[in-house]
């Protein structure tokens, strides 16, 4: 669970949200940044004369940029900014301050950067396994960034059952806007954001996350605050070649909700009360000629309330990635959506490829 803020990570080997692009002690600035090149094909079957509404579409997924480094002696900086003109670049996407003299116990950062709210969130867009991230995680983990205080460290390495354990238990607490992406926050209200984590073997890590607070109304007229709760528990086993990762958020919202986000996607407002759940699975295995299939189920019910489970949504993806090298890599993702409703499926399947290079 090792705590940390900075969210988007430059190293050549995964990484959560920690061992990130470390600053160098030289004082140099270090040019950091990512290019994600997208191809789409959506399958959407056929209007009522049998003419194809299918749709395909190559653009830029992410085009990003960035810096970082350290000023003596005991502070680091970390700058990225999104150049996609598919999401709307440029803009900032993370800027920080770190303060370091006492790590790896505690350390505390400052600026905008990635809520410390799950395993899927934190893991950086250029790591990401799957080419998007879980309907879930996008709809009850945002927003994703947002501008604040975070103090954050662990244990460090320990030995433990006759094998060391770095950082057996780690922690993230966070003090936010709440308001999201580039927003200030215009009143007192702030969200208080922490996440846990226990480690005791390399192979195994288990997290759990906790997210609430209480904001002016979104509609005038209205005299009761928005409230927003979130709780996420989430476990990675990580052995040799085999990946398995699972995750289950569950969120609660009073006043108003929010859907969409993600890394630069648009956050859509709703009015009204609801209360949602959701998980994902997924297993990777990564062979000895750099091909890695990945499989993953994701089931998300939008409204708990609701009377009936029409509206939940389950999504298989059927994944292959294949790394030419530490910072070049392809990927192709089919999308199989099934809605659990009564009526016929809806013909909205996806097909994703998608080159990036890391440099």
């Amino acid at each position: 669970m090792l705590f940390f803020l900075a969210f988007l990570c430059f190293t050549p080997t995964p990484s959560r949200a920690q061992g990130c692009m470390e600053p160098t002690g030289d004082e140099r600035i270090n040019v950091i940044g990512y290019i994600q090149a997208q191809a789409d094909y959506r399958l959407l079957g056929q209007d009522i004369l049998g003419n194809s509404l299918n749709t395909s579409s190559f653009y830029f997924n992410r085009v990003r940029l960035g810096a970082t480094g350290v000023i003596p002696y005991d502070f680091s900086y970390y700058f990225l900014a999104e150049f996609s003109p598919t999401l709307g670049g440029p803009f900032v996407l993370d800027a920080f301050v770190s303060y370091r003299r006492f790590a790896p116990y505690i350390s505390a950062s400052i600026g905008q950067f990635k809520s410390p709210f799950g395993m899927e969130l934190l893991t950086p867009c250029h790591k990401l396994h799957t080419i998007n991230r879980s309907q879930v995680v996008t709809d009850l983990a945002n927003p994703f960034r947002d501008q604040g205080f975070m103090i954050f460290g662990g244990t460090g390495d320990l030995s433990i059952f006759g094998s060391k354990a770095k950082n057996l238990f780690g922690y993230q607490l966070a003090l936010m806007n709440g308001t999201g992406l580039n927003v200030k926050d215009d009143n007192h209200k702030k969200d208080l954001i922490g996440r846990l984590t226990f480690h005791p073997f390399e192979f195994l890590t288990v997290g759990s996350s906790y997210r609430f607070g209480k904001h002016p109304p979104k509609v005038d007229g209205i005299e009761e605050e928005d409230e927003r709760s979130r709780l996420g528990i989430d476990l990675e086993f990580k052995y040799k070649g085999i990946l398995l990762q699972g995750e289950f958020v569950k969120g609660t919202d009073k006043g108003s909700y929010t859907t969409g986000g993600g890394c630069g996607g648009e956050v859509i407002v709703h009015q009204g009360s609801v209360n949602r759940d959701g998980f994902f699975a997924q297993a990777a295995y990564m062979t000895p000629w750099k091909f890695q299939p990945i499989v993953r189920f994701e089931t998300y019910d939008p409204n708990l309330s609701a009377d009936s489970t029409d509206d939940i949504q389950n999504i298989v993806t059927y994944g292959l990635n294949y790394f030419f090298n530490d910072r070049t890599r392809v990927q192709l993702n089919y999308l199989y959506k099934a809605e659990e409703s009564a009526k016929a499926e809806i013909s909205n399947d996806e097909i994703l490829l998608q080159v990036q290079i890391e440099f």
